[in-house]
C-alpha cells in the first residue's frame, strides 16, 4: 500500500515493497509503478540528493531490493520557471553551427537548479544561440559536461541533438581530453601518478561527494607536477572521468586538497597543521583568491561534424595568476 503525504511542502511517497518482486533495482522497482508517479530518472536524482531512505538509511544510487523494505520518498515541490535568455557577456573559446567551447568564469553556475535559477551560463548561452541541443533536459540546454560554480575554465556546448550524442559518446570512451591546473597544499610524492578510487555520495553530507568502495563509481584521475612552491605544488591534471567534484574529493582524500576549496579542507583546516611561518604565507594566499584554485586549461577533441582536431586552451585566470606570482616570490 502506497502513502502519500505533503510535509513541508514535499510530497513524501510510503510504501513497503512487496515480498513478490523478488531482488531488483529500486529505482527500476519505482520508474515502473504509475502509482508512485516517479520516473526512473528523477528517482535517481532523489537518491543523489538523500531523499530517498530504504528501512530509515539513505539508499545508494544501485540499491537493490528483495522485498519486505520500507520505503520512503521526500520529492521537493518543482519550481515553476521559465528560462529566460539572459544578456550575460561570454567569453567563446571556439564556435561554429554545430557547438561552441565557452571559458566560463568562476562564480557562473552552469545550469539551474535550487538556489540558482538566473545569471547561469545557461540563461547566457540562450541569448547568445539561436539553437541549442534539448538531451540534457529542460534546464540543461546544449550542456554536455559541467563544470562547478567556482570552476574556472572550458566546458563544450551542443547546438543540436546528433552532436550532443556524438560528444556524449566521445565523453564515454574516453575521447575527449581534459586536463586541468590545480594548486594543491602539500607536497605530492611522485611527480607523475594516477588516483583510482571509486566516488559516491558522502552519507555524512549529502551535497559532497567521498572516495567510497560501498557505493561509489570507478573514477581515476591522472596528474603530473608542473611546479613546487614552499608548501604547495602546482599539478596538471587529466580527468579520465567525470564524477561530480571528482578532482577535489580524490585529492582531499589524499590529504592535499585543492587550495582554496571551503567544502574539502583547502582553506584553513589543511593550513592549520603546517608550520607557522608556511601558515602566515598561506594565510596571505587564501586572501588573493576565494574559491578552489582549479582551472579547465585545455580540452581536445574531434569535431563530430567535420572530423577534425580540435585542441583549445584557456589562459589562467587573473586570481589564479596573481596567487602563483605571490607564491613564487614568497620562495621555494
Amino acid at each position: 500500500m502506497i502513502d502519500t503525504k505533503h510535509n513541508d511542502r514535499h510530497k513524501v511517497v510510503t510504501f513497503t515493497v512487496p515480498d513478490s518482486v523478488g531482488k531488483v533495482r529500486l529505482d527500476k522497482l519505482i520508474g515502473k509503478d504509475p502509482a508512485v508517479n516517479v520516473t526512473r530518472s528523477l528517482i535517481q536524482k532523489l537518491i543523489e540528493a538523500g531523499l530517498v531512505t530504504v528501512d530509515d538509511r539513505p539508499a545508494e544510487h544501485n540499491h537493490t531490493v528483495h522485498g519486505g523494505e520500507k520505503v520512503i520518498i521526500s520529492i521537493p515541490p518543482v519550481p515553476k520557471m521559465e528560462l529566460i535568455p539572459e544578456a550575460i557577456p561570454l567569453n567563446i573559446a571556439y564556435e561554429d553551427e554545430h557547438l561552441l567551447v565557452v571559458d566560463k568564469p568562476a562564480g557562473m553556475v552552469t545550469h539551474p537548479a535550487a538556489g540558482n535559477y538566473t545569471g547561469t551560463l545557461v540563461h547566457a548561452l540562450l541569448h547568445h544561440a539561436r539553437k541549442l541541443s534539448k538531451l540534457s533536459g529542460f534546464e540543461r540546454p546544449g550542456i554536455v559536461h559541467r563544470l562547478d560554480k567556482n570552476t574556472s575554465g572550458l566546458i563544450i556546448v551542443a547546438k543540436n541533438d546528433r552532436v550532443h550524442l556524438a560528444l556524449q559518446d566521445q565523453l564515454r570512451e574516453r575521447q575527449i581530453r581534459r586536463s586541468y591546473l590545480a594548486l594543491v597544499c602539500g607536497h605530492v610524492k611522485e611527480e607523475t601518478g594516477a588516483i583510482d578510487l571509486p566516488i559516491g555520495r558522502s552519507f555524512k553530507d549529502r551535497k559532497k561527494m567521498t572516495v567510497t568502495a560501498r557505493s561509489g563509481r570507478a573514477a581515476l584521475t591522472k596528474y603530473k607536477l608542473v611546479d613546487r612552491f614552499r608548501a604547495h605544488d602546482l599539478l596538471e591534471i587529466y580527468l579520465q572521468t567525470g564524477r561530480t567534484h571528482q578532482i577535489r574529493v580524490h585529492f582531499s582524500h589524499l590529504g592535499h586538497p585543492v587550495f582554496g576549496d571551503p567544502d574539502y579542507g583547502g582553506r584553513n583546516k589543511w593550513h592549520r597543521g603546517i608550520f607557522s611561518i608556511d601558515r602566515q604565507m598561506a594565510k596571505q594566499a587564501l586572501d588573493l583568491i576565494d574559491r578552489q584554485a582549479l582551472h579547465a586549461a585545455r580540452l581536445a577533441f574531434t569535431h563530430p561534424v567535420t572530423r577534425k582536431q580540435l585542441e583549445l586552451e584557456s589562459a589562467l585566470p587573473d586570481d589564479f595568476r596573481v596567487l602563483l606570482q605571490f607564491l613564487d616570490q614568497a620562495g621555494r
